[in-house]
């Protein structure tokens, strides 16, 4: 395989929302970007798993889909032509003698950085599969691990299986377009908000959706077309009619190579400190859901935080004699001009 290599200031691991934004902190302060992802397009775990789910506590947006919120950081960052290595993975790290370092992905892209941002979420993901016999030959075709796009089930018969989040959001946000929805968890008790475990109730006795209380022990239905699953309960045995399950279980999470990059780990997350967001190495950031510190939230939010603040951190490790002014951009003129907004 002819391997590329490519220059750059920065290499950001992780095209998620956050990584996204790095790209726009890093490029007001003159710092190209290449950022690496292990899917197939930009937005991590928002793209992956939930583009269509609503997000509430986006700072000015009451209401935004997670796909709605990658593609406005995308337009955000577009001044600054990021350029993107999608369906790679970095699996080597190391320290060049001027300081900076070089990355290797699968894909045999080298890229040469003068610091790297690790922006990795929660490192590499797969969804917990069910311990349900034969549920492989259903995979794809009828059950699902994640709603890509919700029209996918429009008019199906809904077997949605969990407790969590996940679970509730999305009975409440397909009951209406699905011919039926039932829920599926092994007792009443929810580990979901309370908000959306009272309005699954709600519907339940509207006769709306239906909640069950068991586990999934069999699925029936010829060559991956599901048609109804066998569920155990309190009571006995049942039977309830399908042609969609999803089963949400949670999510495995790996870190990958990462975990072989000489940082210090705690718990498979970079421990960093609060003013330069900098990991054990100097030169290696860490912002986003894969950092740790004390105090620290896994918000979307706490990540643009940090994404600023490591870029300034960022800037003065590649140019530490360069003097940079902070700036403000809704006054400066040289700010504006690089956004292109005059």
């Amino acid at each position: 395989m002819t391997g590329t290599l490519v220059e750059t200031d920065v290499a950001i691991i992780g095209a998620g929302p956050v990584g996204l934004f790095a790209v726009f902190e890093l490029g007001l302060l003159d710092l190209k970007c290449h950022l690496v992802d292990i899917l197939d397009r930009p937005g991590g775990q928002c793209a992956e798993l939930y583009p269509e789910k609503p997000i509430y506590d986006i700072p000015g947006w009451p209401e935004i889909s997670a796909q709605g919120l990658i593609e406005k950081l995308m337009e955000q960052i577009a001044p600054f032509n990021p350029e993107f290595h999608f369906g790679e993975m970095v699996s080597e790290l190391e320290r060049t003698e001027d300081g900076g370092f070089l990355l290797r992905t699968d894909a045999a892209t080298t890229i040469k950085a003068k610091a790297v941002v690790v922006a990795a979420g929660g490192g590499s993901f797969q969804p917990k599969r069910p311990p349900i016999p034969g549920i492989e030959a259903y995979e794809g075709s009828s059950v699902f691990y994640a709603v890509r796009r919700m029209e996918d089930y429009r008019d199906h018969d809904l077997l949605i299986v969990g407790g969590g989040d996940s679970a509730l959001d999305w009975t409440l946000n397909l009951h209406p377009i699905a011919k039926s929805v039932t829920l599926v968890h092994r007792r009443p008790e929810f580990r979901a908000a309370p908000d959306s475990v009272n309005k699954m109730f709600a519907l339940q006795e509207k006769h709306e959706l239906t909640f069950q209380q068991g586990q999934v022990t069999a699925l029936k239905g010829g060559d991956g077309s599901l048609e109804a699953a066998v569920l155990k309960t309190p009571d006995g045995e049942i039977e309830v009619s399908c042609t969609r399950m999803l089963p949400f279980f949670g999510l495995t999470m790996k870190l990958g190579p990462v975990a072989e990059w000489g940082l210090n780990l705690h718990e498979n997350l970079i421990p960093v400190d609060t003013e330069k967001f900098q990991s054990s190495e100097p030169g290696i950031f860490a912002i986003g859901d894969i950092n740790t510190y004390p105090g620290k939230l896994k918000l979307i939010l706490s990540g643009f935080h940090e994404a600023a603040l490591m870029a300034q951190a960022a800037k003065h490790y590649i140019a530490p004699d360069e003097r940079v002014v902070f700036q403000y951009t809704t006054s400066s003129s040289k700010l504006q001009k690089k956004l292109g907004v005059i």
